[in-house]
């Protein structure tokens, strides 16, 4: 696992994604998925899928899981919030629209319960199994949405992320990278809201209930905040630009997770 769960500083804004390689491995290219040799060096590695709403992650992330599957790699995945039956509940809960009274620090901690139970339960025995863990968000958003977009103290959000995650951080993190616009409109945030709980689904967004009327502003301190987080720790972030078609961003991730898993074993590597 990582060392360094939490970004320190004020980082500088800007888009850091890696270009796409010109000669990627043969599963990054659109169609049925083959085994790739790389894949053993992701047992006993948790990697963490970040991004804004509509950013494609979770896609992303689906055919990832599929492609070290096949690879002979046992993978847990899970979601956040989520991926216990204590887990769920709590999800409930944030995504009740009529849960409008809920204060930030009540929704902040509501996360890290989840996430507390997740680690216990799920991460850290399955590191313990060697296997790799692949999580869809971790604490890089609640620095995001929480703090960044919503004015949520760092030090608060790092306190807690410490009582809740301990020493179960990240060796890396993706970010998929897009610009605002498009990533509400895929997420679905600018259509007309409805009374009641919105059925949970994996294309749905995961604050598209409670959190559907966010501003362009919101969305904009979102991303840049994920985009600084990178920044900081250049060592454990990698940003994935996918405002392109979900072809282009899976090679792109592909080949960033390849070089990655190649360099496991140099020196200084990530």
């Amino acid at each position: 696992m990582g060392d360094a769960p939490f970004p320190s500083g004020n980082a500088p804004s800007g888009n850091t994604s890696p270009a796409p390689s010109g000669n990627a491995p043969s599963s990054s290219a659109p169609g049925a998925l083959a085994p790739v040799p790389w894949a053993p060096a992701l047992r006993g590695k948790f990697i963490v899928f970040e991004g804004p709403d509509g950013s494609g992650k979770s896609t992303q992330l689906r055919r990832f899981v599929e492609l070290i599957t096949i690879s002979g790699v046992g993978v847990c995945e899970v979601r956040e919030p989520g991926g216990t039956k204590i887990g769920e509940a709590i999800r409930q809960v944030l995504l009740q629209r009529d849960h409008d009274c809920m204060t930030l620090r009540c929704e902040m901690l509501l996360y890290m319960a989840s996430r507390a139970q997740l680690v216990e339960q799920r991460i850290r025995p399955a590191l313990a199994q060697h296997q790799l863990v692949v999580a869809d968000r971790f604490v890089t958003s609640t620095v995001a949405y929480q703090g960044a977009a919503q004015g949520l103290p760092y030090d608060e959000i790092a306190a807690a992320a410490r009582i809740a995650v301990g020493q179960s951080v990240p060796d890396l993190v993706l970010v998929f990278d897009v610009d605002e616009e498009t990533a509400a409109q895929r997420a679905g945030i600018v259509a007309p809201k409805s009374k009641g709980k919105r059925a949970d689904s994996a294309t749905s967004s995961l604050f598209a209930d409670r959190m559907e009327d966010r501003t362009r502003e919101f969305r904009r301190h979102v991303r840049q905040s994920y985009l600084d987080q990178a920044q900081a720790d250049q060592a454990h972030f990698r940003v994935i630009n996918a405002a392109n078609g979900p072809d282009e961003v899976w090679r792109s991730l592909v080949d960033t997770m390849e070089k990655w898993a190649l360099g496991l074993a140099a020196p200084g590597s990530a």
